[in-house]
């Protein structure tokens, strides 16, 4: 019985990783630029969050929500410090489930159903989150009964014909988007964005999914646009491989029990690999170094006289060759011995390195990019 092929996959089997160094099971070695979609936020094997899951695994590794697990509350506590305003937990698997969920409250909160989405897009496959997504070659029939509108970022005069029928229960937005390419919002359009939401009661979803967990160069990334969102989906980096996922809920919104619910969300060992890369972004800075990299990085780019346009932030960045860069993606892959990704734009690279890359590991991508591009 063969895989159900669906992934175009380089022809790589990995073994070990540690840092942000891929090893084969050839013995080559490559530096992870990419993380697996974003999600290795401390590098690969951190000791730190290896203990752990050591620890918690040898105790208890999984329960289901029956019981109380005091690990969520200390959760939920860490997170908030990070936010203006409190915000309740709600914990899942994956980025498609927290963003699935955020858009079900919104319909449960407004009593509405249409949802406001952005050109370019992408919140997950599941059924409401694949029908927000601007991809329509993988929204299949059962999806396409939601309704989904889109506007392109800065469009002001769409989004405010949109919302002003009232009929919206929520605005999801990537304040920079992943997939689609890094492209971001103005700071202009994010405050009408805010503005509009409050006048028309439509609930606002600041999908962090992949932009959170430091990775901008804010713990999350709408605090750079001054958002105030109702719903903040969370997921990739807040494992750093372990599958976690969740929803922050503002205290407004009241729960109801059953509203929600899951077997595996927020077992013990989600909970622990949450809290142990929680504990590594906070000892070793890597909130400021992701921004402290993106300088560097711009710099860096300057320097070499790289012609392409720099996009997204932080460590959620990449270049715009004008052209598409397959070729040179896969020269990286081939003869630097580097992971980078792509996006639904061809001619993006997108650059995800773990939150605690170095100066010296960038510089080199830069310079080899250069070389080959």
């Amino acid at each position: 019985m063969s895989l159900y092929d669906v992934y175009a996959q380089y022809p790589i089997e990995l073994e070990a990783a540690s840092g942000m160094e891929l090893t084969t099971t050839q013995g080559e070695k490559y530096l992870d630029f990419y993380g697996g979609h974003a999600v290795i936020s401390i590098g690969h094997s951190h000791p730190h969050y290896l203990a752990a899951l050591t620890e918690q695994l040898g105790k208890i590794g999984f329960y289901s929500n029956v019981v109380q697990n005091r690990y969520q509350q200390e959760l939920s506590d860490r997170l908030n410090g990070y936010l203006t305003g409190e915000y309740a937990l709600f914990l899942c698997n994956s980025g498609a489930e927290a963003n699935e969920n955020a858009l079900k409250l919104a319909s449960f909160k407004t009593g509405r159903k249409k949802v406001l989405a952005f050109k370019g897009s992408f919140h997950g496959r599941t059924s409401a989150a694949v029908a927000a997504t601007d991809n329509p070659s993988i929204v299949a029939p059962v999806n396409a009964g939601h309704e989904v509108s889109f506007v392109a970022f800065g469009d002001y005069d769409s989004l405010k014909q949109h919302l002003y029928t009232a009929e919206y229960c929520a605005v999801i937005i990537e304040t920079i988007q992943g997939v689609g390419g890094l492209d971001q919002p103005s700071i202009e359009f994010a405050s009408q964005i805010n503005t509009l939401c409050k006048e028309t009661g439509t609930l606002l979803i600041a999908d962090e999914v992949q932009s959170g967990f430091g990775r901008s160069g804010k713990f999350f990334s709408f605090q750079r646009f001054d958002l105030e969102p109702d719903f903040i989906p969370v997921a990739k980096g807040m494992g750093n491989g372990f599958p976690i996922g969740g929803v922050l809920i503002h205290e407004k919104h009241h729960a109801v029990k059953g509203e929600l619910g899951t077997t595996f969300g927020g077992n013990y060992l989600a909970c622990r690999a949450a809290l142990a890369v929680l504990d590594v972004i906070e000892k070793e800075g890597l909130v400021e170094n992701a921004s402290l990299l993106e300088h560097h990085f711009r710099a860096e780019v300057e320097r070499l006289d790289i012609d392409a346009q720099i996009k997204g932030a932080g460590l959620m960045i990449g270049l715009d060759f004008g052209i598409p860069t397959a070729p040179l993606r896969k020269a990286l892959l081939e003869q630097s011995h580097v992971f980078v990704g792509s996006s639904s734009n061809p001619n993006v690279v997108r650059i995800l390195p773990p939150l605690n890359c170095t100066k010296e590991a960038l510089s080199y991508l830069l310079s080899e990019i250069k070389r080959l591009s």
